[in-house]
């Protein structure tokens, strides 16, 4: 953090900026171990960070997405705006999980805790993890209002001066599938802020510090340079780019103009899709946060994310559009537009810094909703994510199984059965779904799935990549779509509800990322590693990379691949 400008001292500083890290961290941790939530505790699916008292971020922690952490760095403001921290008092802490004020839907709660230090209000800690269910008509991308999404909770009083609001509590296990998993998670995420409290006045005592106002100062203020040169150093002009997602029942397209002036940056999504009539629309909020993620990684990775280092950077998206829409429309299962957006500006930024960017991928998350009554007659309501193959870099291969953007982790087969009827029949990579390239796509996975129960469970998928794949860069093939089946050999929607009866299995074949370089540039060596790890089959290194495997000696057939490649 530190550098020659004036203000505070550099060795100083440094030390505050890893405290501040490291109390973040633990902010985090507290919450995931207290959670009742396996895409929380396993999944890492939470946010946390610090705040000061205007509501601008000063520190992240590690675990968490751009969804979450960079929906906070605009959504507390709404907070300070309603309840100014001079408003408060010790032992208060407020929530919300208006999708247009935070994390873009209901089944993400943002807490927001103040932080008091000689008697004064000094800044905020937040977090933001998803519930496991919010009401409605369960977590999917059908709904047609927002009002059919769930529970609304708008920005109140989760506890007063220490007391939980019984009369929130109540409301909210009236609403709920699972209530002491949401109320118990509402428990985890005060606790993880009251952890951060905790952690920020021992600092505080330590080295004798009033507030954090001239500390915030300090990191946004370098935060916010260091950005700027970095956008400094990529050439003037504007670049466009065009993406094809699967929209629900039609194709949809996100279109981008990337300007870069001097030390700032432009992203305009005008010429986007308009919003539609189903929970797949964004909102700007997560817009804004799925943009500056993937810039950050693309040009300015080394800069810490906090106020500072969004600044430089200006996102617009024309209000009614599928990236900005209007409210109620449903917003349910945004991610599946959402993280759409990475390709875009990647696709865009190829054009004047081809080596720093990778080709398309999966696209973050499949969802997979399942509800009904287990086989001791109880409901549940259960929630995992999948990922399928990241795009191929310019040095490497893409990673299999891996989400991005959004960074959460898979949750283990024996998770997901532990806590809900769900059985997990096969879980494998798929070959050949990788994208053919000098350096090849990430593979997506196979999952077989049945429900261990007498009735019918619904499922609630959330699923893109089945018709619109992802695109190779530079010469590279493009990755394998998705799809789902049932074990009767029935295609089905990917984002449509239906209920999956007892003995039945559905199969889900997760999508591929592109791959990078023309392929028959790839290392003969690699196609035959890959044929030897089950990753490519014998014909597709030669149908796509001009390979051919000899597989009783484990060898490449040279005469036969020159004659291939020539």
């Amino acid at each position: 953090m530190s550098d020659s400008r004036p203000g505070m001292d550099p060795v100083l500083l440094e030390v505050l900026w890893n405290r501040l890290i490291s109390i973040v961290n633990e902010q985090a941790a507290a919450l995931m171990h207290a959670s009742f939530t396996t895409v929380v505790r396993e999944a890492g699916d939470l946010s946390a960070g610090i705040f000061d008292r205007g509501g601008n971020m000063l520190a992240q922690a590690v675990t968490g997405t751009p969804g979450h952490i960079n929906t906070m760095a605009t959504g507390v403001r709404h907070f300070v705006r309603a309840h100014p921290i001079d408003s408060l008092e010790p032992g208060d802490s407020l929530l919300t999980n208006d999708p247009w004020m935070v994390s873009g839907h209901l089944h993400d709660i943002t807490v927001v805790t103040p932080v008091f230090h000689g008697g004064e209000g000094i800044g905020w800690f937040a977090n933001t993890c998803h519930a496991m269910d919010i009401g409605g008509r369960t977590l999917g991308a059908d709904a047609r209002e927002v009002f059919e999404e769930g529970l609304a909770i708008p920005i109140m009083k989760l506890f007063r001066k220490g007391r939980i609001n019984d009369d929130l509590v109540r409301i909210v296990r009236a609403n709920v599938r699972e209530p002491d998993a949401v109320v118990g998670d509402l428990y985890a995420q005060q606790a993880g802020n009251d952890v951060g409290a905790a952690k920020l006045a021992e600092m505080m005592e330590e080295y004798g510090l009033k507030d954090v106002e001239d500390l915030g100062e300090q990191i946004r203020g370098r935060s916010e340079q260091a950005t700027g040169d970095a956008i400094e150093a990529v050439a003037d002009g504007t670049w466009e780019d065009e993406v094809e997602i699967d929209g629900f029942d039609d194709p949809l397209v996100i279109r981008i103009a990337l300007t870069v002036e001097g030390r700032r940056l432009l992203v305009d999504y005008a010429g986007t899709s308009p919003q539609v009539d189903r929970g797949i629309n964004v909102v700007y909020n997560y817009t804004h946060a799925y943009t500056t993620y993937p810039l950050a990684c693309a040009i300015s990775p080394h800069v810490p994310n906090n106020e500072g280092s969004f600044r430089p950077v200006t996102v617009t998206a024309p209000e009614g559009s599928i990236l900005n829409t209007r409210r109620p429309r449903a917003v349910g299962a945004r991610h599946l537009i959402g993280h759409f957006l990475s390709q875009a500006v990647f696709g865009a930024l190829s054009q004047v810094m081809p080596g720093r960017v990778i080709a398309d991928g999966s696209a973050g998350l499949w969802n997979t909703q399942l509800e009904g009554r287990g086989p001791d007659g109880r409901l549940f309501a259960y929630i995992f994510f999948s990922a399928g193959g990241m795009g191929a870099r310019p040095t490497s291969d893409g990673l299999s199984a891996t989400a991005f953007p959004s960074g959460i982790r898979g949750v283990p087969a024996e998770a997901i059965e532990s806590v809900s009827p769900t059985l997990m029949l096969r879980r494998a990579l798929r070959p050949d779904s990788g994208g053919a390239g000098r350096f090849r796509g990430g593979l997506g996975q196979e999952m077989v799935l049945a429900v261990d129960s007498d009735e019918p469970a619904l499922h609630s998928p959330m699923y893109d990549r089945t018709r619109c794949a992802a695109r190779g860069f530079a010469g590279g093939r493009d990755g394998a779509v998705g799809q789902m089946v049932l074990s009767d050999g029935t295609d089905l929607h990917p984002k449509r509800k239906y209920l999956l009866q007892p003995g039945q299995r559905v199969t889900l074949r997760l999508p591929g990322g592109g791959g990078y370089g023309p392929p028959f540039e790839r290392d003969p060596r690699a196609v035959l590693e890959d044929v030897r790890q089950g990753r490519v089959s014998v014909e597709a290194a030669r149908r796509e990379y001009g390979v051919a495997v000899d597989v009783e000696g484990w060898s490449v057939n040279e005469e036969e691949t020159r004659r291939l490649r020539g």
